[in-house]
């Protein structure tokens, strides 16, 4: 099966190159829970683990949310791309030749493809002309004065494709009309806006210097604008399009990617011109949110490339809030962090134009405090510590943030230095810590209580419930399919009691997926056989039923075949009790003495 567009063994390639646990691992932090790795879903909120990776299988299955499949699935998933887009990203990767291109046959039928290549295009022209009317043009003067003032040279506004949008209302709308690009499509794509009265377009940005934003594969998706005049918003990002996610999308990672996986260690800023003002600087492994909040999605590709992230915010009070939210979101994707301390006031670009890059590099960057030191020195801020009952308050507080790290060591250094600064018993504030950890149900791995639900979606609530048990005939069904995309002998088997007469639609499917991968001479693979489905649902319910670990067995497996065909005969007999009532009703006896016969007959196979 080549999806009609990728020869099936570029895809087989990239599942032999690829590891599951590997690959899953560059965006989940997981841990090892005998011959499974668990880790939180990277695709939904919960706080605690039930995305299951099996190694062995080289499949993955999230129990909260339902999804599952390989790792070509995951990176799907993951980068919100089709299954082309994926094995191609990975293939690349890899260093595989990617010698096969997308038919037109493909491209008719995947016109959401159709539209993002035209987004991309718009975008690449668009990049272009702005950059072109800022360094060549009457028009871009003034903005060109403006970047140089900001100590930008002519190498960075190279380097990082910087541009000016004029203040006209329609010169970029006129240049794609001119170049034949639907702008309806390009309103979708964010480059336009539709006009507030009458007919037409305008262009969205106007007066701005223009800073282009890449995607993962270094083409331009999106832009931000910083406004040249008076007036509101001085900052502005493109619109959530279809090839731009701002949750998941961070200035500048394309190319400091490379750094960041030398270094493990990524820097976050809040804005565009403070990567740039820190990449001259020699800050090659930084990013930005541009000026959004950090989200679980942004942490999570992060974790993919680095194992430490430095927060390096605005010192206003502003950027502080915003570095004390993203902590624990970056922690809880696994990721160690610190905080790059800058002055009251100042901002990255601020700071360097000031005190060199030198200083930023050694003082901000090298000098990053850890996240307790920091979060120690915010809390300050909030008491009065010339006052007894302001000490008292800020130890208390102090006391119960170092309560929830999990590591002992930890605590009792930072008890310690709590403890000489403010001339207490370091006891009492160890015995204060425990009794933090006993009222808020810590363990050593500082999990939330047993009991609560995972998921933030059941608002923290607990049940007592279990889950329903499924029938029998289902738990069968789904013990067959296991055990037959574990062995190819048991397929026939099955192929010949059972054939297609699956309860469960879906498990008939999957089962007639079965008989074809193995009737094409391949050998049992889960993840191959899950890349073969080609079905997001059927991914998804494969994965899921590929992680039952019942060893098989013959007898076993003659039981579920009879309980799968007991199912069947007592389904039949069901439908015949019926005809029979009918046909009783009908006043029909003739038909009625043959129904009741056929029911007999069964109910003596069903003993």
């Amino acid at each position: 099966m080549n999806n009609g567009m990728i020869p099936q063994e570029a895809i087989d390639e990239v599942l032999r190159r690829y590891d599951i646990a590997e690959t899953v691992g560059r965006y989940v932090h997981l841990t090892k829970q005998g011959k499974y790795l668990k880790g939180l879903c990277p695709f939904h909120s919960e706080k605690t683990p039930s995305f299951t990776v099996t190694p062995e299988k080289q499949i993955y299955h999230c129990y909260g949310c339902g999804k599952g499949g390989n790792v070509i699935k995951f990176v799907m998933e993951m980068e919100n791309e089709t299954f082309p887009e994926a094995v191609k990203r990975l293939s690349e990767e890899a260093g595989l030749p990617v010698t096969w291109t997308l038919s037109k046959e493909a491209e008719e039928i995947s016109p959401r493809q159709r539209e993002k290549d035209t987004l991309f295009e718009a975008n690449a022209y668009a990049t272009k002309l702005y950059h072109y009317i800022l360094r060549n043009t009457a028009a871009g003067t003034p903005a060109m004065d403006y970047l140089r003032s900001r100590g930008f040279t002519d190498k960075l506004i190279e380097e990082f494709g910087i541009g000016y949008a004029p203040s006209r209302w329609d010169t970029l709308t006129q240049a794609l009309a001119r170049n034949n690009f639907g702008l309806d499509e390009m309103e979708r794509g964010g480059l336009l806006l539709k006009r507030q009265e009458g007919e037409g377009f305008v262009d969205r940005f106007r007066d701005r210097v223009m800073f282009p934003i890449h995607g993962s594969d270094g083409k331009v998706i999106a832009f931000a604008g910083r406004l040249m005049s008076a007036g509101q918003p001085k900052y502005m990002n493109s619109p959530e399009t279809p090839v731009f996610n701002k949750s998941r999308t961070l200035y500048r990672l394309h190319e400091a990617r490379g750094p960041i996986r030398k270094l493990r260690q990524v820097v976050l800023f809040e804005g565009y011109v403070d990567v740039i003002k820190a990449w001259s600087a020699g800050v090659h492994n930084g990013v930005a949110t541009m000026g959004t909040a950090l989200t679980a999605e942004h942490a999570s590709v992060l974790r993919r490339f680095a194992d430490e992230a430095i927060l390096c915010y605005d010192g206003d009070d502003a950027g502080q809030a915003a570095a004390q939210k993203s902590i624990p979101i970056l922690e809880e994707a696994g990721l160690r962090v610190r905080v790059g301390m800058l002055p009251k006031g100042k901002d990255p670009d601020e700071y360097i134009s000031e005190n060199g890059p030198d200083a930023f590099m050694r003082e901000v960057i090298e000098g990053a405090v850890s996240t307790v030191k920091f979060q120690l020195i915010y809390l300050r801020k909030s008491h009065i510590l010339l006052e007894e009952e302001g000490k008292i308050r800020y130890l208390r507080s102090a006391v119960k943030l170092i309560a929830r790290r999990e590591s002992p060591t930890e605590r009792e250094m930072y008890l310690k230095e709590l403890a000489q600064e403010f001339g207490v018993s370091i006891d009492t504030l160890k015995q204060e810590a425990s009794e933090v950890r006993r009222q808020e149900k810590l363990g050593a791995s500082g999990d939330i209580p047993d009991g609560s639900w995972n998921n933030v979606w059941n608002d923290k609530r607990t049940s007592s419930r279990h889950p329903a048990l499924e029938p029998a005939y289902v738990q069968a069904e789904k013990r067959i399919l296991s055990w037959m995309m574990l062995d190819s002998e048991t397929a026939y088997l099955v192929q010949e009691e059972l054939g297609d007469r699956f309860h469960i639609e879906d498990h008939a499917a999957i089962a007639a997926y079965l008989y074809t991968y193995y009737s094409q001479g391949n050998d049992p693979d889960v993840g191959r056989f899950i890349a073969f489905l080609q079905n997001d649902r059927l991914e998804r319910l494969a994965s899921a039923i590929a992680l039952e670990d019942t060893p098989f067995d013959e007898r076993v497996l003659k039981d579920c075949l009879r309980t799968i065909g007991q199912a069947s005969l007592s389904r039949d007999i069901d439908r015949l009790k019926e005809e029979l009532l009918r046909a009783e009703r009908a006043g029909d006896i003739m038909l009625a003495a043959k129904i009741g016969t056929e029911i007999i007959a069964l109910e003596k196979q069903l003993k």
